[in-house]
């Protein structure tokens, strides 16, 4: 394909819940020109390209099929959301020993077609298998992006702009970590409008520490109780990847809450971990490096420590 008839292709593996709404979401902002469904279920994935082919006099014009590994090799973005899923009970890093091979048949396949674009990986654990895809695909880390904790960020964002009753895109404030258990609130980067949330609580009278509490509570186990009440979660994760598409695709250089590679950040280093960081059409320009509380920076610590146990029982040292 030449320079001059190249356009933007996404590659999508896995038409499950969370892949099928990304294609939506995809569909619906017109983020790419070209969008390829690939699944183990062929049918599924024709199915689903069908199905949204037929929404296209409604929208902005993109070429959707059903296709294999060998639409890869055009691909700008492989966007991966293929593997198990977490069930009622289950810890995001229950699912290693199911998805860690998965991975490396779907990642083996995907550089054999001479793909020579961005993974973003979705599946869980996501930090951990951000770190497969890295190692499987051989490209630099800064090409191989997580999703991380961009969901625990919007959830973070929209719980705390409905409890004080602002916008939540006037709410900024970041989740770090591991995207589980683990992952930590950054109370001490946190603006409301560009007025820091200390100050805001001194002029305002809330929302009390409790209260804060609570709030990161419910945003780090939100997916247990979707899970509980509908089976999965898709729609915000399916929102957070275009989003990043978006990023990527429009070279943005936006600041987003990613699973990236740290070398030395946060005195980290080996680990794919939530960070904000700038992302742009060559993936991960800079990790955004915040200035932690030292209670944070303990946490973030700690969070790395979980995840580089898990990495070790993929790729032992």
């Amino acid at each position: 394909m030449t320079q001059m008839t190249k356009v933007s292709r996404v590659a999508l593996i896995g038409s499950g819940f969370v892949g099928s709404s990304y294609a939506f979401a995809l569909f619906n902002q017109g983020l790419a020109a070209e969008l390829v469904i690939i699944d183990a279920n062929r049918k599924k994935a024709e199915g689903d390209a069908m199905d949204l082919n037929h929404g296209l006099p409604f929208a902005s014009n993109m070429r959707i099929w059903a296709g294999d590994y060998s639409d890869c090799k055009d691909a700008d973005l492989v966007v991966i959301t293929a593997g198990a899923n977490q069930a009622p009970g289950e810890t995001r890093l229950d699912l290693i020993g199911k998805n860690a091979n998965i991975f490396k048949s779907i990642v083996t396949s995907v550089m054999e077609s001479g793909f020579d674009g961005l993974f973003l990986v979705a599946t869980n654990p996501v930090d951990v298998l951000t770190y497969a895809t890295w190692k499987y695909s051989g490209l630099p880390a800064h090409r191989v992006i997580g999703s991380g904790t961009i969901l625990d960020t919007a959830r973070l964002r929209y719980l705390l702009g409905e409890k004080i009753g602002v916008d939540p895109r006037n709410v900024h404030a970041y989740i770090m970590g591991e995207h589980g258990d683990t992952e930590l609130p950054v109370w001490s980067n946190v603006s409301i409008g560009g007025q820091p949330l200390e100050h805001y609580r001194k002029t305002h009278g809330n929302p009390t520490q409790e209260e804060l509490d609570e709030i990161f509570v419910n945003v780090r186990d939100a997916a247990y109780h979707i899970i509980e009440r509908k089976g999965a979660t898709y729609y915000g994760i399916a929102m957070g990847l275009a989003r990043l598409t978006k990023a990527i695709l429009k070279n943005e250089n936006s600041v987003l809450s990613v699973s990236g590679l740290l070398t030395g950040q946060y005195g980290l280093d080996d680990v794919y971990i939530g960070v904000p960081a700038v992302v742009n059409r060559q993936g991960i320009r800079d990790i955004y490096e915040l200035h932690l509380s030292e209670e944070e920076m303990q946490k973030l610590h700690h969070s790395a420590s979980v995840l580089k146990q898990a990495i070790s029982s993929v790729f032992p040292k």
